[in-house]
Formats: C-alpha cells, sequence, structure tokens
C-alpha cells in the first residue's frame, strides 16, 4: 500500500498535460523495486486510478483528479478491508464464528469506533492534499 500511495503521489506531482511518467522513473526516484512497482501499477491501472500508454512518449498518468483519490480507496485496492477484524468491515463483513451475539459484543464495539475513525482520517487523507 505505501509504494502504491508514493507512485501515485509522484505521478500526481510530476505529470503534465504532455508528459505521462515512465515506471523506471517511478522506481528509481521513489526507490521501489521495478518489477513489484509494475505490478502495482497495473492493479491501479485496472481500478481506474490510473491510466498507461505505451511506447516512447508512453507511461503513466493519473485517470481522475487528485482531490478524488483518497487512501481509503487505495488501500481497498491494495490491501483489501481496512477493518481489523471482519464483522467491522464496510466492503468485507463476515461474521465472526465464535461470537453468539454480535449486537452485544463489547469487543466488536471497541472495534467499529477503531475503524470509524480510521475511515475518517483516510478518507480526508487525499492525493491532492498530500503531492504539495
Amino acid at each position: 500500500c505505501k509504494y502504491a500511495i508514493k507512485a501515485i503521489l509522484y505521478i500526481a506531482r510530476n505529470q503534465s498535460d504532455e508528459q505521462s511518467i515512465f515506471s523506471s522513473e517511478i522506481a528509481q526516484k521513489e526507490n521501489i523495486p521495478q518489477k513489484f512497482l509494475e505490478s502495482i501499477l497495473r492493479e491501479l491501472c485496472n481500478h481506474r486510478i490510473l491510466i498507461s500508454k505505451r511506447g516512447r512518449n508512453g507511461g503513466y498518468r493519473l485517470l481522475r483528479a487528485a482531490e478524488e483519490i483518497s487512501f481509503t480507496e487505495i488501500m481497498r485496492i491494495m490491501d483489501g478491508p481496512i477493518a481489523l477484524m471482519p464483522c467491522v468491515s464496510l466492503n468485507y463483513y463476515t461474521p465472526c464464528a465464535e461470537c453468539k451475539h454480535e449486537e452485544t459484543c463489547m469487543i466488536r464495539e471497541v472495534f467499529l469506533k477503531v475503524r470509524d475513525a480510521t475511515l475518517a482520517i483516510f478518507d480526508e487523507a487525499t492525493i491532492d492534499k498530500l503531492k504539495e
């Protein structure tokens, strides 16, 4: 997830109307292993965060405006659920097998608060706010 955010931030800071960013440049400047970066960039293209173009004038660009891309979205793409327990996940909910009464579970109540606080922070953190 960290490498994905670093790559997106690098692209956001350095792309222009005329210029896309090569993966080799991102790998070198951000100290990310090239092969690993390529798989990250491919995943981000598949989820319509980035667009790629082959050839001499090719490279990667943001597909959407930087203010529309949050850490929450990137983290879910790269790492899956943000919640620390499956029973509090918004997108990947699964009841805990050992829990008989989810609505009265005190552990779940704490982790719901953690999830909500975490999401509030990550939703607020957009690429646009961090690229400066």
